[in-house]
């Protein structure tokens, strides 16, 4: 069956708009077109786009779907498979919120508070989820199972006092980052020094045990991986690279 793009927007939901802009960056073209000029949309297409909304729905750019839709070994079946694992995965974080949510209703309709811990252990549970969607993969790979692992049973063991004391040595340490790179100070100064103090006050914050070849590590990462660097340098680009210097000049 073929569909004239009007009769694919009301289809799938895609407004024209968006349909006419996958045609000119090349994502889903039309089959043909009528001798009028008007698009039109065969089986293949109507199957395309269910895979464009499948990406979309998972925060997939729209050049990156095209790459993975383009490949010639691309596997439709495994691609599927990989949808769904997601969405499931998606499914049980919203399901674990929407009870931790439910109950904090109920406690507030029944004038009872909910204990701090039981709020801390869904707040844990909700990291450790986001954590394992994010960068678990990329982490295990890098570093290995054993000291993923046991970074998610640290994680598991953290008290809101550790937290609390780890979040406020992150904003120290953001804080004094962006006043160093402001006066152009030298990370081998002794504001660097002090950066260095508290970075390594801030990774054993929540019971790392200290390695200054892993502090290193990590500092070095924040240079080469943009992710991190973006976070460093969201006000004041210069800090990640300033903190970098510093472990490298101060972490004994």
């Amino acid at each position: 069956m073929e569909y004239t793009i009007q009769e694919l927007s009301r289809l799938s939901g895609v407004t024209t708009r968006a349909l006419r802009w996958y045609d000119e960056i090349g994502l889903l073209k039309p089959s043909g077109r009528t001798e009028g000029g008007c698009r039109r949309y065969g089986p293949a297409e109507v199957d395309r786009l269910q895979d464009i909304l499948y990406y979309r729905a998972l925060g997939v750019e729209l050049a990156r779907i095209r790459a993975c839709l383009d490949d010639p070994s691309f596997d439709r079946l495994a691609a599927l498979r990989e949808h769904l694992s997601a969405l499931e995965r998606e499914q049980g974080r919203l399901q674990k919120l929407i009870e931790s949510v439910r109950e904090t209703i109920m406690a507030q309709e029944r004038k009872k508070n909910m204990s701090d811990e039981k709020k801390f252990e869904a707040f844990k549970r909700t990291m450790l989820e986001e954590y394992a969607e994010t960068h678990e993969a990329e982490s295990r790979a890098r570093y290995g199972d054993r000291e993923v692992d046991a970074m998610r049973n640290r994680i598991k063991g953290v008290t809101q006092e550790q937290y609390a004391e780890w979040e406020r040595l992150e904003a120290e340490v953001l804080q004094k980052l962006s006043a160093a790179v402001a006066a152009g100070a030298d990370p081998a100064g002794e504001l660097g020094k002090e950066i260095t103090e508290l970075h390594r006050r801030w990774l054993t914050a929540t019971g790392d045990k200290y390695d200054v070849q892993r502090h290193r590590g990590i500092a070095e990462l924040y240079v080469q991986d943009e992710r991190f660097t973006a976070y460093y340098d969201r006000e004041r680009p210069g800090c990640a690279r300033f903190l970098r210097d510093a472990v490298l000049i101060w972490a004994k």
